[in-house]
């Protein structure tokens, strides 16, 4: 079955955090430079894209526990692998490199997973990550300038066209634009989309999530979440949702309305709760499943999964919890009259 026919029989499981279990290995800084890097001149722990190249073994491991926990869809480790991030390690020239291993390793790792299962139960999807960047397009960094500008659209899309081309070649099977919030950044991640589609021939489905970042209900860059869906809804994404930022306990008034909103398919992944005074996150995983069981009881979501703080029992948990859950139906869609 292809993701579509998939989505409209069952609520599809996205993975956890990358980050949270590459932390759990606790890794130095010589651990991220490896050989090839030993002798970099800035230092790179904490450039966790980078490991698709130094430590793929340890990315791969992360992936197939994923997998085990019950996702459906796992995420490239690629959030901050497009050359205006990397640029913070001067790395920009690995752009290219670490996206297409990357999507080698998830691939291998869903090929691993499934290669001793009955084949109705092998559709697993690897999903292209990409993230918002490190820069704004619409947002001045300088308080005293609030005309001023870091990146220019066109820098973005080069960024975002380069980081798409690696993931499209290295076999993915979705690109995921995630954690936006700033639009017009993701617009540029769609236009570099669109663009290596027409240039490549290969067409691949489009995954958007946003991020409303307080009680407010808008993105950082001010836009509420119905317009949001409006500017991003031309692409005619596969699925458009939220993750990040919020846990799923404040996040469902957000999926609710967007749920309302959309003619596509819905996905949600919320942080394991609020972070402690630590920066940590306490929620745990037979909570976070509830509330998204909730969720998937009213209808509210197609696809669902755990960002910051969310783990292999997360995943596991909430998989368990929507498994006899109806996905939410697409609404019929009537063609104005002219």
């Amino acid at each position: 079955m292809n993701i579509k026919e998939l989505l409209n029989q069952r609520i599809l499981i996205i993975d956890g955090a990358m980050g949270t279990m590459i932390q759990r290995y606790k890794l130095s800084e010589a651990d991220y430079r490896g050989e090839r890097f030993k002798d970099w001149a800035s230092d790179i722990k904490g450039n966790n894209d980078l490991l698709c190249l130094t430590q793929p073994q340890i990315i791969k491991a992360i992936h197939k526990e994923y997998l085990e926990a019950g996702a459906d869809i796992i995420e490239t480790n690629t959030f901050n692998a497009q050359r205006v991030s990397l640029a913070d390690y001067n790395m920009q020239s690995l752009a290219y490199e670490i996206n297409f291993e990357a999507a080698k390793i998830a691939r291998e790792a869903v090929e691993e997973f499934s290669a001793n299962r009955q084949p109705s139960t092998v559709n697993r999807f690897v999903a292209g990550a990409i993230g918002p960047m490190n820069k704004t397009l619409s947002l001045s960094p300088d308080v005293n300038n609030p005309g001023y500008r870091a990146l220019t659209f066109d820098e973005a899309v080069e960024a975002y066209y380069e980081q798409v081309k690696g993931l499209v070649e290295g076999g993915v099977d979705l690109l995921l634009i995630e954690t936006i919030f700033d639009t017009l950044n993701a617009k540029a991640a769609i236009f570099a989309i669109k663009k290596h589609s027409r240039e490549s021939e290969q067409e691949l489905p489009i995954m958007i999530s946003g991020t409303i970042t307080d009680a407010s209900g808008r993105t950082l860059s001010g836009q509420t979440l119905e317009a949001f869906y409006n500017s991003v809804a031309h692409a005619r994404p596969l699925s458009i949702g939220l993750n990040c930022a919020l846990g799923a306990k404040e996040m469902r008034p957000h999926i609710q309305e967007l749920s309302q909103l959309a003619s596509c398919y819905v996905s949600a992944y919320p942080n394991a709760g609020l972070p402690n005074a630590m920066g940590e996150y306490d929620e745990q995983p037979e909570e976070t499943a509830c509330f998204i069981e909730d969720w998937a009881k009213e209808g509210f979501v197609n696809i669902v999964g755990g960002c910051c703080g969310t783990t292999p029992d997360h995943i596991r948990s909430i998989a368990a919890h929507v498994k006899k859950l109806q996905p939410r139906k697409l609404p019929v869609i009537e063609t104005a009259l002219i």
